[in-house]
């Protein structure tokens, strides 16, 4: 199922959640001089595959933020982006007292062995400052965003996981009508066949003169039995029994919700055995028209599922 969420956080944070489109987007305005940005994109996929971008800093936490996912999660190629910003990065710090003390012992240090060594400028010394003051760890604010991003992701894809059924539902209803279409056709179609069978029977008779040797009664009690026999091999009513049986399933299984991915694939699977059955026995033009519907609505109902958890 496809959706987007990301959600930026700082050491100390106050969050401002808003919802966008198909994801989730939470802004975090940060008092800590660094924020990390979490991003997870969704795609359709039958299996779940997870993909991760994060910077090294941040390689240790993976093993959480895949048990974060599989948690959540069971469908769909998933990828999660996670990118820092600090402060440091495009403005000047703070110079600390022991950082210029210690500075300035160097300075001196270097003054003695080099006399002619010129002395620091200002410039140099916040250089010095800023390339040794201490990252700020940011590991339990990539968790709480990455928390916050998976709760926006998910809250996208139950609402397309409801438009989706909402398009289901629709096929199945479309399934239903073809197979009532279906039904009083399947009665006439045999006798047709049946009649056709009879004829071709007799007409076997006459070009070999099996009647002559025959009696009419067991050449009679022998058609009926060879009628009866092909009429249950053109027969589809079981087909179209079983087809109903597998949408009402289907229609259960959406109106219930939760995890059912899986359990429509094998539904889809049988809809499509039972509508090629019915078609490669059609007797009639009609029946085959009815046939290949069905094979289109139930390909349309396949490929919505990939949606689906």
């Amino acid at each position: 199922m496809t959706g987007y969420a990301s959600a930026t956080a700082g050491a100390q944070s106050a969050t401002d959640t808003t919802a966008a489109g198909d994801g989730m987007t939470a802004r975090v305005g940060a008092a800590s001089a660094a924020s990390v940005l979490v991003e997870l994109r969704s795609v359709n996929g039958r299996f779940l595959d997870l993909g991760f971008r994060l910077p090294d800093e941040f390689r240790a936490l993976e093993p959480a933020l895949r048990d974060l996912l599989t948690s959540t999660f069971r469908r769909g190629k998933i990828e999660l982006r996670l990118n820092t910003h600090r402060e440091s990065e495009v403005s000047w710090p703070q110079p600390q007292p022991d950082q210029l003390n210690r500075l300035s012992r160097l300075e001196s240090t270097v003054q003695s062995w080099l006399p002619k060594a010129p002395p620091l400028s200002v410039h140099e010394v916040m250089q010095w400052c800023k390339g040794s003051a201490p990252s700020e760890k940011l590991d339990d604010a990539a968790l709480d965003a990455a928390r916050r991003c998976v709760a926006g992701l998910l809250e996208a894809r139950e609402r397309e996981g409801a438009r989706t059924v909402t398009v289901l539902l629709d096929r199945v209803k479309r399934l239903r009508e073809l197979a009532a279409d279906a039904e009083p056709l399947v009665p006439a179609a045999i006798e047709r066949q049946r009649q056709r069978f009879l004829d071709r029977w007799n007409e076997a008779l006459e070009a070999t003169n099996a009647a002559q040797t025959i009696s009419q009664e067991t050449l009679h009690e022998r058609a009926v039995n060879e009628a009866a026999a092909f009429s249950i091999r053109i027969d589809v009513a079981e087909e179209l029994a079983r087809l109903r049986s597998h949408l009402d399933e289907i229609a259960r299984l959406l109106n219930k919700g939760g995890e059912v991915g899986k359990r429509l694939d094998f539904l889809i699977q049988e809809l499509l055995r039972e509508a090629n059955t019915l078609g490669s026995k059609a007797s009639s033009i009609e029946l085959t028209n009815i046939s290949v519907e069905m094979k289109v609505a139930i390909e349309q109902l396949r490929e919505q599922v990939q949606n689906l958890e």
